[in-house]
């Protein structure tokens, strides 16, 4: 592992101006565009990936979808 160099100064550039920026413009537009869901780590572990997530409820919509419209009526 490399050592810090103490030559580095850990300062915002002067180029780097934040003074008009404005936090969070974006957030509510990120929100909606995603779903973000938190998988217990058992699951994690056997879905590793958005895919094999995506692919396993897929596999469950037949499923879902029969179970409503037994609901419903």
């Amino acid at each position: 592992m490399k050592k810090a160099d103490s030559n580095i100064n850990d300062e915002i550039r002067e180029e780097y101006d934040f003074s008009k920026g404005e936090r969070g413009k974006y957030a509510r537009q990120y929100a909606e565009g995603t779903n973000v869901v938190i998988l217990d780590p058992e699951i994690a572990r056997e879905f590793p990936t958005s895919d094999s997530v995506n692919q396993a409820l897929r596999s469950l919509l037949p499923v879902i979808r029969t179970h409503r419209k037994a609901t419903v009526h």
